[in-house]
């Protein structure tokens, strides 16, 4: 098998150095025209072909774009991830997905990934740096963008949704519905990776709850993890209690499957005996008429490749920040509290 040309076979033919001829092939003026054009020729006498990786390594680039997400099984991460391919399917980058289940591989990625030998850019979903890496991050020499992380953020690129006026907004659908007892399914506040979200959620809710004269029932408030099964474990004890809730407003859409699930092997109708909110918006929402909080999951994915892009292009002299406002989208689990939807 002959052997393939290396960049060190033209310097020598050539007479000059591998830096010389390294400087030929990137295009650099520095380069005098007769020894440029002696180094082109014996290129074509040897039939020479770069290797795309190492140029592109030698110009200080990889043309790759590498994206840590949590939880990729999730539909939330699927959802942004589609986002973040489409905003860079006609780009000359690559996608590398890196999926973090764990806080070591969470610390391991964080200290290894922003290295410009490995990517030309970082995009960071749902998952808040730890305090002690901010510094690092903030110096990287490699663009890097989070996505839906608002711990620990504030001085780094960012597109963040509204968790607090989403929270709010499910309230205030439920409130207009007639509902006054209204229950809460989410995440446990305290939990190692620093989410925010149910917790900003809960915050809104209970604010706009607090402003209609309203305060929640502690036995209406269930928290754990962050699942199908778990959110419905939860809703079959509130929902068996002499005194239910009339509408539950989950923290997400897989809790709000979870409770429509317990409200089924209960007995109770949606939305007649029991109004359901969810919060995302995933694809099985419209599938199974579910009244959610639409976050922007496909935009905000595409809004963070397109931030990034911007900060390889050039880096802003502060760092950027793109808020995505949540919207209502009203389907067919909720229901005024006399019977029958009320007109929105």
């Amino acid at each position: 098998m002959k052997k393939q040309t290396t960049i060190r076979d033209v310097a020598r033919q050539a007479g000059v150095s591998v830096a010389t001829a390294s400087r030929v092939l990137n295009g650099r003026d520095v380069v005098n025209d007769a020894t440029r054009r002696r180094v082109l020729e014996v290129m074509e006498d040897l039939r020479y072909t770069p290797s795309s990786a190492a140029r592109n390594l030698s110009l200080g680039r990889t043309l790759t774009i590498t994206v840590v997400t949590s939880f990729l099984t999730r539909p939330q991460a699927a959802e942004r991830l589609r986002g973040i391919d489409a905003s860079l399917a006609d780009s000359q980058f690559d996608l590398v997905i890196y999926n973090v289940e764990s806080i070591e591989k969470r610390n391991q990625y964080f200290r290894t990934l922003p290295l410009r030998q490995r990517t030309d850019g970082l995009i960071v979903v749902s998952l808040p740096p730890p305090e002690e890496d901010v510094a690092r991050l903030e110096h990287s020499d490699v663009p890097i963008v989070f996505v839906d992380a608002r711990q620990n953020t504030t001085t780094l690129p960012r597109v963040l949704g509204d968790d607090v006026a989403g929270g709010a907004l499910a309230a205030e659908h439920l409130l207009d519905l007639g509902h006054r007892q209204i229950g809460f399914v989410g995440d446990a506040f305290e939990n190692p990776f620093g989410f925010t979200s149910s917790k900003d959620r809960f915050a809104g809710f209970q604010q706009t709850l607090s402003r209609a004269g309203i305060k929640p029932i502690s036995d209406h408030i269930a928290m754990g993890g962050h699942g199908r099964y778990e959110a419905h474990e939860l809703a079959v004890v509130m929902l068996s209690r002499p005194s239910r809730p009339t509408a539950i407003f989950a923290a997400s859409d897989t809790q709000a499957l979870g409770v429509l699930a317990a409200a089924q092997d209960l007995g109770l109708h949606v939305p007649d005996d029991l109004s359901v909110i969810g919060y995302d918006d995933i694809e099985a929402s419209d599938f199974v008429g579910l009244t959610t909080i639409r976050q922007q999951l496909f935009e905000s994915g595409r809004a963070g490749a397109q931030l990034l892009m911007a900060e390889i292009t050039e880096r802003a002299p502060t760092p950027q920040m793109v808020v995505l406002e949540p919207h209502l989208v009203r389907r067919r689990t909720t229901a005024s509290l006399e019977g029958g939807p009320r007109e929105p």
